[in-house]
């Protein structure tokens, strides 16, 4: 998916949590997501999820907490 509207990107590569609009999270290292509030994902939350390096995952993110890993998330 490409988006050419999107207005940036964070790099994550801490356990701070940011609450911000996310709509891609790219990992640039195997990351492990603690916590995600999605509004478009099955019960709202992501917890305790892998991502695997170079995998992106798409969705309507509020907020965002690594427990390890570097990703890029695209702001909305």
């Amino acid at each position: 998916m490409e988006r050419s509207d999107y207005a940036g990107a964070v790099y994550i590569a801490d356990t701070t949590e940011y609450t911000r609009k996310f709509w891609a999270i790219t990992a640039l290292e195997a990351a492990v997501v603690n916590t995600a509030s999605v509004a478009d994902y099955s019960g709202s939350s992501i917890s305790a999820m892998p991502i695997p390096v170079g995998t992106t995952i798409y969705g309507n993110f509020s907020k965002l907490k690594l427990t390890s890993g570097k990703v890029v998330a695209y702001i909305s």
